[in-house]
C-alpha cells in the first residue's frame, strides 16, 4: 500500500519549451555534423536554374509584346503614361528645363520661398525658418537639381498615393469587414523591404521615373491607409452618437465629426507616407530614378565616399525638413481642433498675407531672372564637403585600419562566419525542419505552417544558399540590435532624463533613409558583409530601443513599488519584475528589429554584402541575371514573411 501511495504521488511532468528547444537544437547539430555539405543547393553568382531562365524568357516575351498586347496597350502603358506625364510636369516646375525654357518654371528662390511660406501656414515660423534654410543648404551643396528631382518624384508619388490611400482608409475605418480584409495586405506590404518592389514593377512598367514613382506610391500608401482608418475608428464615441441622435446622415457624420476628430492622425499618416516615399525614391535610383539616390548609388558603386557623403547629407536634410514640417502640422491641427480661437489670430493672418505677397514676388523673380532661377555655382561648397569626407576616410583607412579591420575580422570570424557556415552548409530539408520546429515551440502551429510553406517556396526560388547567407547576417545583426535595445531601452525606460536625451536622437535616426547609413560605415570598414550588418544595426536599433523603453514604462508603478518595498535591488527589479512584465514588448521589438535589419541587409548588397541583395542589384545591371534577381526578390519577401509570422506568434504567445 505504501508503494502504491508513493506511485500515485509520482507524476510525469511535460518538458518545458526551453528543454524541447534545446533538444531540437542538439539533434540538429548532431545531424549537421554528419550531413554537412549535402543537399545545400549552392549556386554560383552567374549560374541560373530553370526557373531563372523561364523568368528571363517571360521578361523577353513581355518586352516583345509590350506594344501589341491589349493588356499593355490599354492598361499598363496608359498607367505608365499618366504617371510619367504627372512626374515630368512636377520635374518641369522645379527641377528640369521645360516648356521651352532652359531652366525650370520655378527657380531656387521661388522654391525656398514656397517651402518657407507653406511651413509657416501649416505649422509656425519656428518650423518655416529652418525649413527655408535647409532647402537653401541643398543649393549650397551643389545638388539643387538632384534635390529637386528627388522632391518632384516624392511629391508625385505622395499625391497619387493619397488620392487612393485616404479614401481606402476612410472605408477601412467605417467598415469592419473591409478593415479585416485590408489589414493582412497592409501587414504584408509593410513587411517587404524596399528592394522587393522594384523588380516586378520593372517587369511591367520598364525602368525610369514612371516605374520609380509607381513603386514609391505603392510602398508609401499603407501608412496613410492605416492612420486614416485608426483615426476614424478612434473618434470619440460620444460625439458620434450625439451626431447620429440629431439626425445626421452617414456622410454628414463623416465630414462634420469623424474627419475633424481624426485630422491629426491623418496628418501623421501623411507624414509617414512622405518619409516612406523619400526612402523609396532614393533606392529607386537602381531602376534609373533621377535625383540624389542616383548620385549615392553611383558613388557607392565606385566607393567614392566623399560624393556619397555629400549626397547622403542632402537626403538627411530633406528628410528632416519634410518630417519636421508634417509632424508640426499634425500638432497644429490638434491645437486648432481643441482651441480654435488661440490659433486664429489677427497677427497670424496678417503675416500670412504679407508672406504670401513676398512668396509671389520671389516666385516671379525666379521665373524671370537667371540669378533667382539657377543656384549660383560659385556659392557651392559641396565639393569642399566631399573632399573633407574623402580626406577623413583616407585618414581613417591609413591610421585606424588596424583597429577597424581587427574589429571587423573579430566579429566576422566569431559571429558571422560560423553562423553562415552552419546555415549554408546544412541540408536544406534539415534546416527547414529546424525552422518549422522552432516556430512550433516559440510560436504556434499556424505560424509553423506558414514557415513550412515559406521554406518550400524558398527552395523553389533556386537561391536557397544566398537566402541562408542573408538570414545569417540578419540573425547576427538582430542579436546585436536586441542587446542594444534591452540595455538602452531599460535605461531609457527607467530614467526620464535619459529619455529626454535619447528620444530626439532616435526619432531623428528613424527619419533617415536606409541609403544614408551605408556611407559612414563604408568609410570605416570598406565594402564587406560587416559594413552592411553594422549599418543594419544602427538602422534598426532606434525602433527596438523605443519599443523596449515603452514596455518598461508600461509596467504598473504599484508593482515596481511593491518589489522595491520588499527589498529588491535594482538588478532584481529589472530582471525579476520589469523585463518579465515587458516580455510582450521584447518580442515586438524583436519583430520590428528583424524587419528593419532584413531591409537594410539586402540594401547592403551595394557595398559587398553579397547574397540576395547582390542578386537583386545584379539582376538590374545584367539582363541575363534578371530572372535570378526577380527570384531573389521573392526570396526576400518569403524571409520577411517567415520571420514576421514567427516573431508575431511568439509575441502573442508571450501575452
Amino acid at each position: 500500500m505504501a508503494q502504491l501511495a508513493l506511485s500515485n504521488r509520482i507524476s510525469l511532468r511535460r518538458p518545458g519549451r526551453g528543454v524541447l528547444l534545446l533538444a531540437v537544437l542538439v539533434v540538429f547539430l548532431a545531424l549537421w555534423t554528419v550531413l554537412r555539405g549535402v543537399h545545400t543547393l549552392a549556386l554560383g553568382a552567374a549560374d541560373l536554374t530553370s526557373l531563372h531562365r523561364a523568368l528571363n524568357d517571360f521578361n523577353d516575351a513581355l518586352g516583345a509584346s509590350r506594344d501589341s498586347n491589349p493588356v499593355f496597350l490599354y492598361f499598363f502603358n496608359e498607367i505608365r503614361l499618366v504617371v510619367d506625364e504627372f512626374t515630368t510636369f512636377l520635374q518641369g516646375l522645379i527641377a528640369q528645363p521645360s516648356f521651352g525654357r532652359p531652366v525650370p518654371v520655378i527657380g531656387w528662390l521661388g522654391v525656398v520661398a514656397l517651402v518657407g511660406y507653406i511651413s509657416y501656414a501649416v505649422a509656425s515660423w519656428k518650423v518655416a525658418l529652418p525649413a527655408a534654410i535647409g532647402f537653401a543648404f541643398l543649393g549650397l551643396q551643389g545638388l539643387w537639381q538632384e534635390s529637386m528631382d528627388t522632391l518632384a518624384l516624392t511629391l508625385s508619388a505622395v499625391i497619387i498615393a493619397l488620392l487612393f490611400a485616404i479614401p481606402l482608409g476612410i472605408w477601412a475605418g467605417l467598415s469592419d469587414r473591409f478593415n479585416r480584409l485590408v489589414t493582412p495586405v497592409l501587414d504584408l506590404m509593410q513587411t517587404m523591404p524596399t528592394f522587393v518592389y522594384l523588380a516586378p514593377l520593372t517587369l511591367i512598367f520598364l525602368i525610369g521615373p514612371a516605374s520609380a514613382t509607381i513603386a514609391t506610391l505603392i510602398y508609401a500608401a499603407p501608412p496613410a491607409i492605416r492612420f486614416t482608418a485608426h483615426g476614424i475608428r478612434n473618434a470619440p464615441r460620444e460625439t458620434v452618437e450625439a451626431s447620429e441622435s440629431l439626425g445626421a446622415t452617414t456622410g454628414q457624420t463623416l465630414v462634420k465629426v469623424l474627419l475633424p476628430a481624426a485630422k491629426r492622425t491623418i496628418v501623421l499618416g501623411i507624414n509617414q507616407t512622405i518619409m516612406a516615399a523619400l526612402s523609396m525614391v532614393t533606392i529607386a535610383a537602381l531602376i534609373d530614378a533621377p535625383g540624389l539616390g542616383k548620385t549615392v548609388v553611383k558613388a557607392l558603386q565606385t566607393l567614392d565616399v566623399g560624393t556619397a557623403f555629400n549626397a547622403g547629407l542632402a537626403i538627411v536634410v530633406m528628410a528632416i525638413v519634410l518630417d519636421r514640417v508634417t509632424s508640426m502640422a499634425g500638432l497644429r491641427a490638434e491645437r486648432e481642433r481643441l482651441h480654435p480661437r488661440r490659433t486664429s489670430t489677427v497677427v497670424r493672418r496678417a503675416m500670412l498675407v504679407a508672406g504670401g505677397v513676398l512668396t509671389i514676388v520671389a516666385v516671379y523673380l525666379s521665373t524671370t531672372y537667371v540669378w533667382a532661377s539657377e543656384f549660383p555655382p560659385d556659392a557651392s561648397f559641396g565639393p569642399a564637403i566631399a573632399q573633407a569626407a574623402t580626406d577623413v576616410t583616407d585618414w581613417v583607412q591609413n591610421n585606424l585600419s588596424s583597429v577597424t579591420n581587427g574589429f571587423k575580422d573579430f566579429f566576422t570570424l566569431v559571429l558571422i562566419d560560423p553562423l553562415q557556415t552552419l546555415l549554408t552548409e546544412s541540408p536544406w530539408w534539415l534546416l527547414g525542419a529546424l525552422i518549422v520546429a522552432v516556430t512550433v515551440l516559440v510560436g504556434s502551429v499556424r505560424a509553423a505552417v506558414v514557415s513550412a510553406v515559406c521554406v518550400l517556396l524558398l527552395w523553389g526560388t533556386g537561391v536557397w544558399s544566398d537566402a541562408m547567407a542573408t538570414l545569417a547576417s540578419t540573425v547576427v545583426a538582430t542579436l546585436i540590435v536586441m542587446v542594444l535595445g534591452v540595455v538602452l531601452g531599460v535605461w531609457m525606460g527607467r530614467s526620464r532624463m535619459v529619455e529626454r536625451v535619447l528620444r530626439p536622437l532616435l526619432d531623428a535616426g528613424q527619419t533617415m533613409p536606409a541609403f544614408v547609413y551605408l556611407v559612414p560605415f563604408l568609410a570605416l570598414f570598406g565594402a564587406s558583409r560587416f559594413t552592411a550588418i553594422v549599418a543594419a544595426v544602427v538602422f534598426a536599433a532606434p525602433v527596438a530601443i523605443k519599443v523596449v523603453a515603452d514596455g518598461i514604462q508600461s509596467v504598473p508603478p504599484t508593482t515596481v513599488e511593491a518589489a522595491t518595498a520588499a527589498g529588491s535591488s535594482t538588478w532584481q527589479l529589472i530582471t525579476k519584475v520589469q523585463l518579465p512584465m515587458a516580455r510582450h514588448a521584447l518580442t515586438l521589438a524583436t519583430n520590428q528589429g528583424l524587419i528593419y535589419v532584413l531591409s537594410m541587409v539586402v540594401v547592403g548588397g551595394l557595398v559587398g554584402a553579397g547574397a540576395l541583395g547582390y542578386d537583386v542589384v545584379a539582376g538590374f545591371a545584367q539582363g541575363q541575371l534578371y530572372g535570378k534577381g526577380l527570384a531573389a526578390g521573392v526570396a526576400i519577401v518569403l524571409l520577411g514573411v517567415m520571420l514576421d509570422r514567427l516573431t508575431k506568434a511568439a509575441a502573442q504567445r508571450s501575452q
